[in-house]
Formats: C-alpha cells, structure tokens, sequence
C-alpha cells in the first residue's frame, strides 16, 4: 500500500521525474524509425503521466557492459548471461524516486513480453540485498527479481551518470538504444520504440 500511495504522490510532483544522479510492424516499424530518429536531435521522451527521459542511440551496436553483478539468490552473474533473446537492463535504487515510479510499469511489460523480452532491473543501492529485498517484499512484483549491484559497476559501465538508465540490447547482446531519465513502460512509445528489436527476437 505504501508503494501505490508513492506513486500516486511522485506521478503527481513531474518536475521531480525526470532522472536521479547516481550517488558513489510496417506501420509499428516506421514510427520506430520517427522516434529513433527523434533521439538525433536530442528530443526528450515526455509521457503523460510526467515521466521525462532522453532517448540516446549514440551507443547504437556496442557490446553489452562486461560487468559481475548478483541474481536474486546472491550468485554472481554478468549481462552476457542472458543473450539469446533481447534483454532490456534497468539500473535504479530505492531512493530514487523516478526510479520507483517506473517499477510497476517495468513489471507489466516483462509480463506482457516476457516469451519476446528479459527484464532485468539492477539496484544500485550500496546495501544491496539488505535494502532491495524488503523493497520487493511489499512491492509484490509479478516478474521483476531483484539484481543487485552494490558495487555500482553498471552505473559506471553505462557512463550516464544518471538513474534509472534503461539499455534495450538485441538478441545478439548489442545495444539498440537507451533511455536516460524515465520512461513510461506501459505507453505506445515505448512500445513503438522496442517492437522492431522484439518482432526480430
């Protein structure tokens, strides 16, 4: 119940949703392209619920970060673990308030895909399991794990320098573009923007 009463509360403070700093078809296909393209001239990704992210495809065809970071059972894992499909990586904390905000929405499209997309989102809290677990425990996700990364090598290997950042990678493991800032999961945009990488597998 908290949860929900903090998104109620974030989705109505916009000006606060746009990025935390880190601390130490045919139709379908062509408005893909238009919102790919969008990202060229530096356009923002404004939804209506406030949500404010930049769309980034500067990396566009890089390897996936080679960095360890741990599953929910503790195991040590790294991003080359999970090609074979696309995977979209979210790196947030529990602090974060945009961050937050997206978890819900994070959750409806990894079950929504989940036979066409792997969703990881990673914490980047320096407590790890400490401070995600009981985070999760209220939350009630219904596909989302909690991925820690205490040692905040994502963050460091994505270089935004800002959270959440969110990385779609290919099935092959390259980067096709990535958000900085927030972004609503559950929108036609984000659909548009994900729906080519996903119909290729």
């Amino acid at each position: 119940m908290r949860l929900v009463m903090r998104f109620f509360l974030f989705l109505s403070l916009p000006a606060m949703l746009v990025a935390c700093g880190v601390q130490s078809g045919d139709k379908q296909s062509e408005h893909a392209e238009q919102a790919i393209d969008a990202a060229q001239e530096g356009e923002a990704i404004e939804s209506e619920s406030g949500l404010v992210g930049r769309l980034d495809i500067s990396k566009r065809g890089s390897a996936m970060v080679d960095t360890p970071f741990k599953d929910p059972d503790g195991k040590i894992v790294s991003l080359s673990d999970f090609v074979g499909k696309p995977v979209l990586v979210n790196i947030w904390a529990t602090w974060c308030a945009p961050c937050v905000v997206e978890m819900p929405m994070l959750d409806e499209l990894a079950a929504r895909e989940k036979d066409r997309l792997k969703v990881l989102v990673v914490s980047q809290d320096i407590q790890g399991a400490e401070k995600v677990d009981p985070f999760f425990a209220k939350a009630d996700f219904n596909e989302l794990e909690a991925y820690t990364d205490q040692e905040n090598g994502l963050s460091f290997g994505f270089g935004s320098g800002l959270m959440p950042t969110t990385v779609l990678y290919d099935a092959s493991g390259k980067e096709v573009w990535r958000v900085i800032g927030a972004m609503d999961w559950d929108g036609a945009r984000a659909a548009m923007l994900m729906e080519e990488t996903l119909s290729e597998g």
